[in-house]
């Protein structure tokens, strides 16, 4: 019988096993659920007609899967011959096996994670820098946006090529390129002040292509249910990275040096590409790991259009219509507010109540760590009001109120504070709450424009840049003429109501494009 000399090859044992009635007398009824006795008809072993390939789903490292028919007694039961496994080890390592789409979402919650690290590195390294070379409050501003010189311009660029080639590849460019920067960072600023700029210059131009990447990726890879979980994952790494870098950097910088962080952070990124590299496709349609079960529940949950055909779209067109400047305004609304907070939440509590660094960083990083949970709740909350049969419309405008009119009022409170707690605590509410804008319009560049979606994100990316460069040079200025920054955020609180109102009036969950 083919099944029996199979049987016999795999393992040695194998004949002894099924040659010995002493073995077949001594099965419990736990196990194959008849009387032990022996059988009046000789055992025919028939061998399935499943294919190798196809066992490989099923039988993990060692052992190959064939269906033993026991025609005496008329039992047939799946047997792992040579693997050592019995049933309820299949049965763990099946239920322990998550789907792909999970596992490039995880990926990329660690690469935004480490995006924001290298970024936040700058914000705290930045306070010893300006002791060091005599900085003054206002060419601080300079330099801290100097990152946002060059990503205003990749942000754009950036958008287009993720269209055009994909978000695998254009994201592992972008981070083998923004961990040089890093690394190159502190060498940098010991040379020269023109040195430090170029490569934070350089730094956000490598940068400016994760955002656009992270939207496509989630697009193609999750159903529209699940669409904004995903981008509630990846954006937790993203507020994450704010922690870990507020954290770690001032005491990587009182033990090793100010090049500490920045080798750390360099060295993460591109351990990180080796995984990326070999184990994330564009689209799971390429993916060699994705089940066909998997890439049915994918491609039945979509509603957007097929990736474009590799022409740039026309800008007229886009900015053309009112849902377009929509997401424009509000994200040039959401970078004006993040930056301030950002890059002066620091020197914030260093200034106004008088808190050593290391303090500094502990109540800047409180507001970020409760940011990265908020941002999932606002996701798996925007999921659950579409599977309940919310237009996409309605969702989108909730989500987006809350995360603009939340940060609103509590930077307005915030000017009220008269405690290092109390502000840490406004500031985590408004940071909180800001989060919900990412199931908003962060999101809503996919309802609209599926097919140019990363070409819109850098669009509006490029804009919410610019006003980040204006709020965070404002910032130092402000700070070194009036010495607080408190009527600033009153400033940013304005903007907040005003964008809120006009993305309820023109925003859509619709196909426009």
């Amino acid at each position: 019988m083919a099944a029996k000399s199979v049987l016999h090859s795999s393992s040695p044992n194998a004949s002894s096993f099924l040659n010995s009635k002493s073995n077949l007398v001594h099965f419990r009824r736990t196990q194959l659920r008849f009387e032990p006795r022996i059988p009046s008809k000789p055992i025919k072993w028939e061998s399935c007609s499943r294919t190798r390939e196809q066992s490989r789903e099923k039988v993990k490292q060692g052992g190959r899967l064939f269906t033993v028919r026991c025609t005496a007694e008329g039992i047939e039961r799946g047997m792992l011959i040579g693997g050592g496994r019995g049933r309820e080890e299949a049965a763990a390592s099946k239920m322990l096996d998550i789907p792909e789409r999970f596992k490039v979402a995880a990926l990329m919650a660690c690469v935004m994670c480490l995006c924001n690290a290298d970024r936040v590195v700058m914000s705290v390294t930045v306070v010893p820098l300006a002791t060091k070379f005599g900085w003054s409050s206002s060419f601080l501003g300079i330099v801290q946006s100097s990152f946002l010189w060059g990503y205003i311009f990749s942000s754009v660029i950036g958008g287009a090529l993720v269209d055009r080639y994909g978000g695998k590849r254009v994201m592992a460019w972008g981070v083998a390129l923004w961990s040089l920067a890093t690394l190159l960072t502190p060498w940098a600023a010991n040379h020269s002040t023109v040195a430090l700029l170029a490569v934070r210059a350089f730094f956000g131009l490598a940068e400016g292509v994760a955002l656009p990447s992270m939207s496509t990726l989630s697009s193609r890879w999750f159903p529209s249910d699940e669409r904004a979980s995903a981008v509630g994952i990846s954006m937790a790494g993203f507020h994450l990275g704010n922690v870990i870098g507020l954290l770690l950097t001032p005491i990587m910088l009182s033990t090793i040096g100010i090049s500490g962080p920045f080798i750390l952070f360099s060295s993460l990124g591109l351990l990180w590409l080796t995984r990326w590299a070999n184990g994330v496709t564009s689209d799971p349609r390429d993916s060699p790991f994705v089940s066909n079960s998997e890439l049915r529940l994918i491609q039945a949950g979509k509603t957007d259009s097929p990736a474009s055909d590799g022409q740039f779209p026309p800008l007229g067109l886009l900015l053309s219509k009112a849902p377009s400047w929509a997401i424009i305004f509000a994200n040039i609304t959401n970078n004006w507010g993040y930056f301030v907070l950002l890059s002066w939440m620091p020197v914030y509590f260093n200034t106004v109540f008088k808190v050593n660094l290391k303090q500094a960083a502990w109540f800047s990083a409180v507001p970020w760590g409760t940011m990265a949970v908020s941002g999932y709740v606002a996701g798996a909350l925007s999921d659950s009001l579409i599977k309940a049969g919310y237009s996409l419309t309605i969702v989108r405008k909730i989500m987006q109120s809350i995360g603009f009119i939340g940060p609103g009022v509590s930077l307005l409170c915030l000017n009220y504070a008269k405690t290092p707690v109390t502000a840490a605590a406004l500031m985590t509410v408004a940071l909180s709450l800001s989060s919900f804008s990412q199931a908003g319009f962060l999101l809503n560049m996919q309802d609209i424009a599926p097919q140019y979606a990363g070409f819109l994100h850098g669009i509006a990316n490029a804009a919410g840049t610019l006003a980040a460069i204006i709020s965070t040079i404002g910032t130092g200025y402000f700070v070194q003429w009036s010495g607080s920054s408190q009527a600033f955020l009153r400033v940013t609180a304005g903007l907040y109501f005003v964008t809120a109102i006009f993305w309820n009036l023109y925003a859509t969950g619709e196909r426009v494009f």
